[in-house]
């Protein structure tokens, strides 16, 4: 039991970097001759979603340059999204690993897409990130599986169970 809830954030961020490399790994298992159907391109549109999304609250909270450019990418290439999801990665573990209890409750103030102001704690943020990706990948795998390819278990507790021997 994890009992520094900034150390459970850092856990749940490593479980997320697995769930988006099996993400990527079930969009690659999709037959090349569909690849060019909507709804792989959807499938790549979303985790770029989440990868955008992520990118926007690192912005917002003052640890990036500059927010995405879009929201729902376009004509996005695997080896594309491949980078930005790697690139996303590492920039969320920076601030991760900086991260305490007093960070988590700390307020602050954004504005959200359509400019109107609000304040959030990053606790509440760090929560809504990973609920939006649990969401997205359900969506991405049922594409995959509609195309052919093989949607990967992301779940959280097939990521944490441990074997036991039953007499």
């Amino acid at each position: 039991m994890i009992n520094d809830f900034s150390a459970r954030y850092r856990r749940w961020f490593a479980y997320e970097r697995d769930c988006h490399a099996k993400t990527l790994t079930s969009l690659r298992s999709v037959p090349e001759d569909r690849r060019a159907a909507p709804a792989f391109e959807q499938a790549v549109t979303l985790l770029g979603h989440v990868v955008a999304a992520r990118k926007l609250w690192l912005f917002r909270l003052g640890e990036a340059p500059e927010g995405p450019r879009t929201f729902f990418p376009q004509e996005l290439s695997l080896e594309e999204l491949e980078q930005q999801v790697a690139e996303m990665q590492t920039a969320w573990m920076v601030y991760l690993h900086r991260l305490d209890d007093v960070e988590l409750a700390r307020v602050f103030t954004y504005r959200s897409m359509e400019g109107e102001p609000f304040s959030n704690t990053i606790e509440d943020i760090l929560t809504q990130m990973f609920g939006h990706a649990w969401y997205h990948r359900g969506q991405i795998a049922a594409l995959v599986r509609s195309l052919g390819g093989t949607p990967v278990p992301t779940d959280f507790v097939f990521w944490t169970r441990t074997p036991v021997d039953m007499p």
